[in-house]
């Protein structure tokens, strides 16, 4: 029987910053464009968390049973390692989508924003046939497609469209926190090619191998910066992001130099930090750009 701080560790709470930080930009762009709703706001981040801790439970479920979680480096895996119930697991991973699916459809009634309810049933079902189902995409090497568009372009975008129309500042800040958001995802797939590449798990990174993959982390990680010089075309406030930068050297030192195993662990941990950072100074950026209709 696991303990709460298993079930805790389960839910992977190092990869949250990728649920906070494209609402914080999409909330940002929204002040810049003169029109925010604070509780908006806040729905939309308890929606991205809930759906992340529902990836990261689902995720420990399908691979679990799977047996591809039996040898691992990174954090406790509840089923793998027979530390709780698979049922249990895939009860908190349910629990955690229907959580973001209610708080979902109250964001789309309050907003009007009825698009979305197709969007957000997609990210539900995208969520669990991550590693869910007979022929799970993340096995496939498309995991880093769905980071991207799902906590990228659709938290973003989504968060924005609730309150203002679209701008071009909030599509380069839903490019950029979703470039960063998939560099945490290769990370921690090149961590894992050894055992992937054993249990029949085709990652992108088992398909780009070790070289390809510690280079498109750089590259994914490089996009933020570009990003952050376009928006800055929107204000020059939007450069305070760049001040995050020093927070990736060791990541990127740690991935360049040929890391392998638990020795990737910090790199993981590190582009979360970033993101997080990032994301916060470009928000601020933006909303310190802002001007009212």
């Amino acid at each position: 029987m696991a303990t709460l701080a298993q079930w805790i560790e389960g839910a992977r709470p190092r990869t949250l910053p990728a649920a906070i930080s494209p609402i914080l930009i999409g909330a940002g762009a929204a002040y810049q464009a003169g029109h925010i709703v604070w509780g908006y706001v806040a729905l939309a981040l308890v929606i991205a968390l809930a759906l992340q801790v529902g990836v990261n439970y689902a995720n420990d479920y399908s691979d679990g049973i799977r047996g591809t979680d039996e040898v691992r480096v990174g954090p406790i895996r509840l089923v793998g390692q027979r530390l709780a119930d698979p049922t249990s697991v895939k009860t908190a991973a349910l629990a955690s989508f229907a959580v973001a699916g209610v708080l979902g459809l109250v964001l789309v009634a309050l907003s009007g924003l009825w698009v979305m309810l197709p969007i957000g049933a997609l990210a539900i079902l995208a969520a669990w046939y991550y590693t869910g189902g007979s022929r799970p995409y993340g096995y496939l090497g498309l995991g880093e497609v769905f980071v991207f568009v799902f906590f990228g372009l659709v938290a973003t975008l989504g968060t924005m469209a609730t309150m203002t129309p679209l701008t071009a500042a909030g599509w380069w800040g839903a490019i950029g926190v979703g470039a960063v958001a998939s560099a945490i995802l290769v990370a921690n797939n090149l961590r894992d090619i050894p055992t992937d590449r054993v249990t029949g798990k085709r990652t992108l990174a088992v398909r780009l191998g070790d070289k390809g993959t510690r280079a498109f982390y750089v590259v994914l990680v490089a996009v933020a910066f570009v990003m952050t010089g376009l928006a800055a075309l929107t204000t020059p406030f939007s450069l305070l992001a760049l001040l995050a930068a020093p927070l990736v050297v060791r990541p990127v030192r740690a991935v360049v130099s040929g890391a392998t195993g638990r020795d990737l662990i910090p790199a993981l941990a590190g582009t979360g930090v970033f993101e997080l950072a990032w994301s916060v100074l470009l928000a601020v950026g933006l909303a310190l750009g802002h001007h009212v209709h």
